[in-house]
């Protein structure tokens, strides 16, 4: 299946990358928990910082299957039982940013503890669990994973089927314990967010470890990764508004392929089904007119 999933879509595989900068700073926290505040308040102390949007915006669709290839390989194991991702891996998605934010935090926060272990970790926490549940159960449920529009565009746009695939075929299902995104978080999301938290506790040194939330602001942050205090305020970006706003965007912006690409299938398939109509009229015609022939022909005789 996965190989003809790779003819009907596949790219290139990506080259590699050898990282000029270290990576200094993962934030482990899960989505809806500030990490697009986070995100920008990063770039604003100097760091280049690589959130989840940008894994969705991702314009080369060679590193959209990779991330996927590495979720498959990481949630569908090895026959040894122990799946290794590695440093390079990473470093072709992440390129030289030196802050990790969102999805990839949230796919792989084991496995890149294990790549980078001289950064620092931030986990970024909801204080109030019921209200990070709402907010995802409406975010990635109900405007994403319950949409006809995004379920039907994955066809026909070989960037989108490995973004659909990353994040709703094997994403969340994977990190939530589900068969798939919408079962997985509506049964799942409170106790795995408590136990993700508890795993990252469990895994990075307290020195080397800020638990924060957006409401904390630039102080706490600012002292963990030694930079100085900004004098603007702490920035509070994307609430669940902003969110609709940034998933039209995606839509609008593959959308315009998708039709092409539509467009291109549906005439090829008509272009098909009327030459082999008209071939098989041509056969039913070529026949009876045989059987004239011959009829006649005994006829005669």
């Amino acid at each position: 299946m996965y190989a003809l999933q790779r003819l009907l879509y596949g790219f290139p595989k990506p080259t590699p990358h050898k990282r000029s900068k270290p990576v200094k700073v993962l934030c482990l926290g899960l989505p809806r928990t500030g990490t697009e505040s986070l995100s920008v308040a990063l770039r604003t102390l100097g760091l280049a910082t690589y959130h989840g949007w940008d894994l969705v915006f991702e314009p080369d669709g060679r590193k959209l299957q990779l991330c996927d290839e590495l979720l498959r390989r990481k949630y569908n194991g090895a026959r040894d039982g122990d799946v290794q991702i590695t440093r390079a891996e990473f470093d072709i998605l992440l390129n030289d940013n030196q802050a990790v934010v969102d999805s990839l935090c949230l796919f792989f926060a084991p496995e890149l503890l294990a790549a980078y272990p001289e950064a620092k970790v931030v986990l970024n926490l909801r204080p109030d669990i019921n209200a990070w549940y709402h907010s995802i159960n409406k975010t990635i449920v109900q405007e994403i994973d319950q949409s006809w529009i995004i379920w039907g565009m994955q066809w026909f746009s070989p960037e989108f089927y490995w973004l659909y695939s990353l994040y709703l075929r094997y994403g969340y299902p994977g990190v939530f314990h589900g068969a798939t995104t919408t079962d997985s978080i509506q049964q799942n999301a409170k106790w795995v967010y408590r136990d993700h938290c508890n795993m990252v506790r469990g895994m990075v040194p307290k020195e080397n470890l800020l638990e924060w939330s957006v409401e904390d602001g630039w102080e706490p942050l600012c002292n963990f990764l030694d930079k100085s205090v900004p004098e603007e305020p702490f920035p509070r970006t994307n609430n669940p508004a902003n969110y609709a706003e940034r998933s039209d965007k995606l839509i609008q912006r593959r959308l315009v392929q998708c039709l092409r690409n539509l467009t291109l299938t549906t005439v090829t398939l008509g272009g098909f089904t009327t030459a082999v109509v008209m071939w098989w009229q041509g056969r039913i015609l070529g026949a009876t007119g045989l059987s004239d022939l011959l009829w006649r022909y005994a006829k005669m005789s």
